[in-house]
């Protein structure tokens, strides 16, 4: 052994030692109740991932290398497609997966200025936001109130000439209705990219969602299924697709070299292109008004570690989610939210919708639960047309909605949700249940 690999083992011990003495004391503090804080999500780690954070930092590499390519290739290998790209966060990979499909490159089915694109209004803005910023048209359907996703029995209600593509989200890991959607999607040649951030590990009819469309989306922010602190993806099986998508993500340039490598397809100066000189520079071709949103190594440092935790992390939501429902079903004044058929939920969060004509509204009871030390969050937006950002576009012309979107403004008054994420034990489960049923006995 060198002296730099034995002084970089050193470093990596103390990491391990650091990791021992003052993170994990607080990764097994136990909950007490009333006095700890249950909080609706949470990193859960240990030493691997300081250790694979720490190695990356000594390698001072920065930029996308050798654990970026790692983890792209493992989370490709886990959901079972031929690409997977890392971007820096979930809204990042939301941009490109819908920018993607902006490409002259897809000729016909290229979505330009003005084409509208299926969407709903109760979800996190960023599934719509990059709709909106490129001049396409969002057209909003409404929800359902058993599974909290999309209503499929509007989609044929809001299909026009324009209609190129559909984008959803899997709402806190209850996969929606992929059946009726991708048989709606291939009826009439649309994209699907399928907003899978808030549901990495779930599946419907046994093949993870994320899969099923054109393209698929994650996120790596610290409350999801898995964290790098920031960082996102995008995935897909399509070759012209994975070409585009790394072609935006990195620049809009037309060479596929890693950074640090160059004349990766050994004629670097001797193409032509458009009306450039005859052998410009390939590294310095841009085919498209691109991005940088690559993540930096030491990101995707800790999510190889995360990966390898990532089926158990699953499981464990699975099985705070069961409590949850366990716990509460007999309660008359709630609707609680029911998995999709043909469906396994990796769930994000457990949600909970008041009945119409219950004496007490939406913010008695998350006051008093926030009261109790028990964290809670609304289903993101709520009806996102709602939100000022809505004030400045013109309804019919900028955006289009059918029908009165009334569940949608019923989750956005009565409904909330909780944490069940893998960093919670019975005690906090139990705890949840309990001053629940307390608020509700009331």
């Amino acid at each position: 052994m060198t002296k730099e690999q034995q002084l970089k083992q050193e470093i990596l011990d103390k990491t391990k030692e650091y990791y021992e003495l003052v993170h994990k004391p607080k990764q097994e503090q136990k909950f007490t109740n009333g006095k700890s804080r249950v909080n609706y999500a949470g990193r859960v780690f240990d030493e691997k991932e300081m250790i694979n954070l720490v190695d990356s930092s000594l390698d001072f590499w920065l930029t996308y290398g050798s654990y970026s390519k790692e983890f792209e290739k493992k989370l490709a290998d886990y959901l079972g497609v031929r690409w997977t790209f890392l971007v820096n966060s979930g809204s990042s990979a939301n941009l490109l997966a819908f920018y993607t499909l902006t490409s002259p490159l897809l000729k016909e089915r290229q979505i330009r200025r003005g084409d509208e694109v299926i969407t709903v209004a109760a979800g996190f803005p960023t599934t719509v936001a990059p709709i909106v910023q490129y001049g396409a048209v969002p057209v909003f359907v409404d929800m359902e109130l058993t599974h909290f996703n999309v209503d499929v029995s509007q989609l044929e209600l809001v299909l026009s000439p324009k209609t190129k593509a559909i984008m959803i989200a899997h709402s806190l890991g209850n996969p929606f209705n992929i059946r009726a959607v991708k048989e709606f999607c291939d009826k009439y040649n649309l994209w699907l990219i399928e907003d899978n951030c808030d549901a990495l590990g779930s599946t419907y009819d046994g093949k993870p969602t994320g899969t099923w469309g054109d393209i698929g989306t994650s996120s790596f922010y610290p409350p999801h299924h898995m964290t790098m602190g920031e960082g996102g993806a995008t995935y897909t099986d399509n070759p012209l697709l994975k070409k585009i998508m790394l072609s935006m993500r990195d620049w809009g340039r037309d060479c596929w070299c890693e950074s640090g490598v160059d004349n990766t397809c050994g004629c670097r100066f001797s193409q032509s292109f458009g009306s450039l000189p005859k052998g410009y520079d390939h590294k310095y071709v841009y085919s498209h008004f691109g991005f940088n949103l690559k993540v930096s190594d030491m990101q995707a440092a800790i999510g190889v570690a995360q990966l390898e935790k990532f089926p158990a992390f699953v499981e464990i939501r699975k099985e705070n989610f069961k409590k949850l429902y366990d716990g509460l079903k007999d309660l008359e004044e709630v609707i609680l939210v029911e998995k999709q058929p043909l469906s396994d939920p990796s769930w994000f969060g457990f949600m909970i919708t008041l009945k119409d004509g219950v004496k007490f509204s939406r913010n008695d009871i998350v006051e008093f639960l926030e009261n109790s030390n028990i964290q809670t969050r609304n289903l993101f937006a709520g009806n996102m047309l709602r939100h000022p950002m809505f004030d400045t576009l013109v309804e019919n012309e900028e955006y289009r909605v059918v029908g009165e979107l009334k569940n949608t403004d019923k989750i956005m008054n009565d409904s909330f949700w909780i944490g069940l994420y893998p960093g919670m034990g019975d005690d906090a489960i139990n705890y949840m249940v309990e001053k629940i049923r307390v608020f509700i006995a009331k």
